[in-house]
């Protein structure tokens, strides 16, 4: 039987009891307008590099082990990467960088993402979005970024068990982590931190459990990376100390 659209993602992420069905919701969903309009358009007129490939063209679900003890938080799928492929920072150069310092260490079982099915795995992080559809020109309206919110509380909520540290990768993710944190059951710090390469900043949990590590990063963007504002090494010793934090290495 088909599955309905989700058209309101509040209800539909409030009635998810794992993280399984949170991803199984997010596909469907079509709360958004522009985001869907866009999505299917970019699945229409392709890039040219692309034309023999069907786009995914649907909302993108978080990937990596749903108890992991990592999250890597980024902005929202590329038209032509996570669109066309159908998994989060998959086809593109972000992931390329990504991935292989994932795998480099250790936390990757390959170092190259190319496809939904291409065989690779993640050890004990899981990454996602807080804009679960490619926006245009990568820049989410505020009302699209709060509309979305309620897939990644949901999905903060059910890892909260095994979470210990997250890395919001840009500035738009760290911005739209802080409500999701505390909508999740974590205490921010007054005043609210800040972000910038490097901040890290420690979030009581509410109800008297373990407290989540806060870390930002610049984004892997190629606007980041071919600049040199991010290198290699900067987050490669990022992510190494974020997953020490978590008690991955």
């Amino acid at each position: 039987m088909e599955h309905p659209p989700v058209l309101d993602p509040a209800p539909a992420a409030e009635a998810a009891r794992t993280v399984a069905e949170l991803d199984d919701q997010v596909v469907h969903c079509r709360a958004c307008p522009r985001l869907v309009a866009w999505r299917e358009e970019a699945a229409r007129t392709k890039r040219r590099a692309y034309l023999d490939q069907e786009y995914w063209a649907r909302p993108i679900p978080g990937f990596g082990p749903t108890d992991a003890p990592l999250a890597l938080v980024g902005l929202a799928p590329a038209a032509h990467g996570g669109n066309r492929t159908g998994r989060i920072f998959t086809g593109d150069p972000s992931g390329d960088l990504l991935y292989a310092t994932l795998h480099r260490l250790g936390l990757a079982n390959q170092p190259h993402s190319t496809w939904r099915d291409d065989g690779l795995r993640l050890h004990g992080v899981r990454i996602t979005d807080p804009v679960r559809c490619c926006p245009p020109d990568n820049k989410p309206t505020p009302g699209e970024r709060d509309t979305c919110r309620p897939w990644i509380v949901r999905e903060l909520l059910l890892m909260r068990p095994t979470l210990r540290a997250v890395v919001a990768l840009g500035g738009f993710a760290w911005q739209a982590l802080l409500p999701a944190l505390a909508a999740a059951g974590w205490q921010l710090p007054r005043p609210r931190p800040a972000f910038t390469h490097g901040a890290h900043a420690v979030l009581p949990a509410t109800d008297g459990g373990p407290p989540l590590h806060l870390y930002g990063c610049f984004h892997v963007s190629p606007r980041n990376t071919y600049t040199g504002r991010l290198t290699p090494a900067m987050l490669t010793d990022l992510l190494a100390e974020a997953a020490a934090t978590a008690g991955l290495r």
